[in-house]
């Protein structure tokens, strides 16, 4: 099975090149069968990937130890589900689950696009098979999961004890899956650039494509954070790590791409915008990419440094620079069918929107690549600290969620200030209500009040949007107004599954807000029977308890916890050690969730008589309501994503373009 798997991956370079080539050649000479042959070239490597990715699975379940994947990532004792998660554990299984997802996406452009961009669609995958192929060579020739060890190994060295959370299952593969995906709607865009089709024909065809990596990426950034509050044990879910910014800068970018992509849909302008915006999206997820893969950012994240760092360079260049090129050549083409008539409208917002998000994105990558930029000019590596993101790209991501508030209060071309006032008269009592309520009460500091000032206008926008949809329906249509909603949503899933995103990043906000601005945290040492207080909480150290879980030992010290005088119950921190790596103990936190705010203790260390022990206690507010926040997320982009088949017949009906005429077969 090994040796089948590295003949599939070698072929499936061949055969991915060849589907490259052959696509471009074809469309550009005009040979049908040319072209025929690299759609069956598409076909054939997402079946050779599949091969790989089965003997690499086949490889790992049945502990071939002579496999040096298989000896660094699984060992006897290693249960099946963390088995198979330890497919993409290591570099060269990742990159094998990467070229698998692109093979597969690669498939359902094909698929999707039978009947319609039949003028784009050869261009498009030229851009995907060559990026496959890159990583195809890659993985074949420079980071080969089949490498064979020169002696097979008793037993193998096993997952590290932090991967062995059910987080592991689900949230590298949704991240993997984010960053592929964006691999379309760049490709359908330098399709256009290509072909002159500059129209809004690559707008609609990569919507959903885009809709999809920017919802992926998302939750596996929300999913990764999740896993750093409840299984990293520093007490916090976001840390600004170089590999987490990387993740989070393309999303960024594509969250403005998409707001700019409709306005461009709807009125053709913002062209130049959109094929600059996917264009960085793209070369941010590459950048995210090198950064991981390689080490030159020293991150907790990132994959051991290797030999890839001039490979993916390369890549990253070979897609900047023609692309580039490319949109310089077509700018003339991209001039927008209309200006923006007024500075008061929605596409002027969405124009401003655009800055914001471009902006944070620029804020965290500068303070991602200060490390390199201070080690080239003064020789040592110099950090930049959470501070600096809070101070930067803080402000730009509120100003955001205000313009998110905005939008829904003023229409596309043009809009009378009277509008404007009307329709933003409730949101701006709500934002001004709640900054005095909140320093009636006494809290500081002044941003603080902004912040939740900002929330309460945007949130109070959003509903306000809905209840006019709502209150139309039933004046017009005499609906129930329980009835009246889901069928207002149905009846537009876009755009107000869009505004529902927008209510799930406002709660998100709102958990973020009262986390970052209101955490607690207190560290004590404590004896049996002594007591800490942090905030209302009074937490009485009982005592220490050790016990074996299988191959794991497991310490643990349990807490009495009182709140206001009333009693809680009692909550236990513990480490966990196994026998493969003793030297690197789990935390297992201790969290009480709560509606208004989680408490968290985190056991650091105890003394060798076990009678004291170390502790973190955190709490922080509102907590919950960044997960909340997120699931609603995942609702209103399930919403937006859902296809109208209506929309979607008359699309493919305008958007059949035949392909150029070809060459008769002279046989």
């Amino acid at each position: 099975m090994v040796e089948i798997g590295y003949a599939a991956l070698l072929t499936a370079f061949i055969v991915a090149a060849y589907a490259s080539v052959a696509s471009f050649a074809g469309a550009r000479a005009k040979i049908p069968e040319l072209w025929l042959s690299a759609r069956h070239g598409v076909i054939a490597t997402f079946a050779l990937t599949s091969t790989a990715s089965g003997a690499l699975l086949y490889a790992l379940l049945s502990r071939d130890f002579g496999v040096r994947y298989v000896a660094e990532y699984t060992n006897s004792s290693l249960s099946v589900p963390y088995t198979v998660a330890a497919f993409w554990a290591g570099q060269a299984g990742s990159l094998l689950l990467l070229t698998w997802l692109l093979s597969l996406f690669g498939v359902a452009v094909l698929i999707q696009s039978r009947e319609r961009n039949r003028a784009l669609l050869p261009y498009v995958l030229t851009v995907t098979m060559s990026v496959e192929a890159f990583f195809l060579g890659i993985i074949t020739f420079s980071a080969n999961p089949f490498d064979r060890l020169p002696a097979a190994v008793a037993d193998g060295a096993g997952l590290n004890p932090l991967l062995e959370d059910p987080g592991m299952l689900y949230h590298p593969p949704i991240l993997y899956a984010g960053y592929v995906a964006f691999t379309v709607p760049f490709a359908f865009a330098v399709a256009a650039l290509i072909s002159g089709r500059l129209g809004g024909a690559w707008i609609r065809s990569s919507r959903r494509w885009t809709l999809f990596a920017w919802l992926t990426l998302g939750l596996g950034n929300l999913f990764g954070a999740q896993w750093a509050y409840t299984v990293l044990g520093w007490g916090g879910y976001w840390g600004w790590d170089p590999v987490e910014n990387a993740g989070f800068m393309p999303w960024l970018v594509a969250t403005a791409f998409l707001h700019s992509a409709k306005a461009q849909d709807r009125y053709g302008v913002l062209k130049v915008w959109n094929m600059i915006l996917i264009i960085a999206t793209f070369s941010l997820c590459l950048f995210g990419t090198l950064i991981s893969r390689t080490g030159i950012v020293s991150s907790v994240h990132a994959f051991a440094s290797g030999s890839l760092g001039p490979l993916l360079l390369t890549l990253l260049a070979m897609v900047i620079v023609p692309s580039l090129l490319l949109l310089w050549i077509r700018l003339p083409l991209l001039r927008g069918e209309h200006k923006i008539a007024s500075m008061v409208s929605r596409e002027a917002t969405v124009s401003y929107t655009n800055v914001v998000f471009v902006g944070a994105a620029f804020a965290v990558f500068c303070g991602t690549v200060f490390p390199l930029v201070s080690e080239g000019l003064g020789g040592s590596k110099t950090t930049v600290d959470a501070a600096f993101y809070n101070r930067v790209a803080g402000p730009l991501l509120l100003t955001a969620v205000a313009l998110m508030g905005v939008c829904p209060l003023i229409g596309w071309r043009r809009i009378s200030l009277a509008d404007v006032c009307r329709h933003g008269a409730l949101p701006a009592v709500a934002s001004v209500a709640t900054a005095g309520l909140l320093t009636g009460f006494g809290m500081k500091p002044y941003y603080a009040v902004i912040t939740f000032a900002v929330l309460a206008f945007t949130g109070t926008a959003l509903l306000v949007e809905f209840y006019r949809g709502v209150f139309a329906r039933c004046r017009h249509r005499d609906e129930n107004p329980l009835l009246a909603l889901p069928r207002l949503i149905w009846a537009d899933k876009p755009r107000y599954g869009g505004h529902i995103v927008h209510v799930g990043i406002v709660v998100m906000a709102l958990g973020i807000a009262g986390s970052q601005l209101f955490g607690t945290s207190v560290g004590a040492t404590l004896s049996p029977g002594e007591s800490i207080q942090v905030s209302d909480y009074n937490l009485t150290y009982d005592g220490l308890s050790s016990y074996s879980n299988g191959d794991k030992d497991v310490v643990a010290a349990t807490l009495h916890v009182a709140r206001d005088g009333d009693s809680l119950g009692s909550m236990a921190a513990a480490k966990t050690f196994t026998s493969t790596r003793p030297d690197q103990p789990l935390s297992n936190v201790a969290i009480r969730v709560r509606p208004d705010e989680d408490l968290f203790v985190i056991l650091n260390r105890w003394s060798e008589d076990g009678v004291t022990a170390s502790f973190t206690v955190l709490v922080n507010p509102l907590m919950m309501w960044l997960w909340i926040g997120g699931s609603i997320v995942l609702m209103g982009a399930a919403v937006a994503f859902w296809p109208e088949a209506g929309a979607e017949r008359r699309f493919a009906v305008a958007e059949v373009v035949p392909m150029p005429e070809m060459r008769p077969n002279r046989t």
